[in-house]
């Protein structure tokens, strides 16, 4: 895995052998983060839909309701991610948020559907009446 410093990180087995991230590439430029994985999947999340499905209590909920969406982060940008473990990573974004760990599933998860969860996000934020700008 590659990190924002060009670090080369080794990969590690995984015990049930999910796809293992082979590089990560904070394209500040475009504001995404692009993604691979050893098994030939490739996929780019904005750093906006990093943020605001971030997986962290502050953004999902502390129960079963979930809070309205963040709002105002259309410019939001990664500034520094420190990986934890061997199982994920910590972004930490321009607006201080911090708290999130994205789990490699979870950031594949994410590649995967980016264009739907970037809309689902947008009608909810329309439906609470809320701006993706600042």
């Amino acid at each position: 895995m590659t990190t924002r410093d060009g670090e080369n990180l080794s990969s590690g087995a995984v015990a049930d052998r999910q796809p293992w991230p082979t590089k990560l590439s904070f394209l500040t430029s475009e504001t995404r983060l692009l993604i691979e994985f050893d098994d030939g999947f490739s996929g780019s999340i904005p750093f906006e839909l990093l943020r605001v499905e971030s997986p962290s209590a502050e953004t999902q909920g502390h129960g079963a309701s979930r809070p309205p969406p963040p709002r105002g982060k259309r410019t939001v940008n990664v500034n520094g991610a420190d990986l934890v473990g061997r199982y994920a990573v910590r972004l930490r974004f321009s607006d201080g948020h911090d708290t999130g760990l994205f789990t490699w599933p979870y950031l594949r998860e994410l590649a995967e559907g980016a264009d739907s969860r970037m809309t689902a996000y947008i009608r909810r934020l329309t439906e609470a009446g809320l701006s993706r700008d600042p």
